[in-house]
Parts: structure tokens; sequence; C-alpha cells
């Protein structure tokens, strides 16, 4: 027997099978997952950093950044933290902040100042790893 009730989503919702949050889900499952990511990246860049930055010295730094695998870690880390932390914030600011105008302002300075950083720790990166 069919449901009879009428339902309160437009013909179009219906069928791109959106809810009211439009794509929350989609967004939920990313952060998740970039937290996931996090978590080995994390662990690997914290053990390489007391092995060879605290315990050792600038040049012991230098040693450890000059593998593709610990500069491409670093480099995942950056970017992958970057992103997990915007979305986080993104969803802060609009979830709290009521004015449009300052919404869209809040969440474009935070991808562009995330974006902006991250390109700056992977650029420094970059430039340990080559050596210029």
């Amino acid at each position: 027997m069919k449901n009879k009730t009428p339902s309160l989503r437009s013909s179009l919702g219906r069928v791109r099978g959106l809810g009211s949050a439009k794509g929350g889900t989609e967004h939920w499952w990313l952060q998740r997952l970039t937290a996931l990511a996090l978590i080995p990246l994390t662990l690997y860049v914290l053990n390489g950093f007391f092995t060879y930055v605290v315990f050792g010295n600038y040049s012991g730094a230098v040693y450890w950044l000059h593998s593709p695998f610990s500069a491409t870690a670093v480099i995942l880390l950056l970017a992958v933290g970057f992103h997990h932390a915007a979305s986080g914030v993104q969803v802060v600011i609009e979830d709290y902040v009521h004015c449009e105008c300052a919404k869209l302002f809040g969440v474009i300075t935070v991808k562009f100042l995330a974006t902006a950083f991250a390109v700056l720790g992977i650029l420094a990166t970059l430039k340990i790893l080559f050596g210029a």
C-alpha cells in the first residue's frame, strides 16, 4: 500500500534526493574521512619532528625532510589538515552567524586563509626537499 501523506519537498528535491540541508551528509562524511586520514599523518610527522628536530637540530630536520616519504607526509598533513580545519570553521560560521553578508565574508576569509597557509607550508617543505 502506498503512503498517502503529502510531501513537503518540491518535485526537484524529490528527484535529486536532497533533504533540507541539501548536501550535509557529504560534508559530514568528508569531515570524518579527513579526521581519519589525519591520525596516521600526525603521528608520523610528530614522530619525525621529535626525533630529528626536538632531540636533534636544524640539520636533522633538513635530513628528515629530504626523504620523499617524509616530505610527502608533511605535504599531505598540511593539505588535509587545513582543509579539515576550514571545513570545521565553515560549519561553525554557517550555524552561528545569522547575517548573510557576515556569513559569506567569514566563509570566504576562512577558505582563503586556509589555502594560503597550506600553500606556504607546502612551498616551504618543497624548498627544503629540493634544497633550494
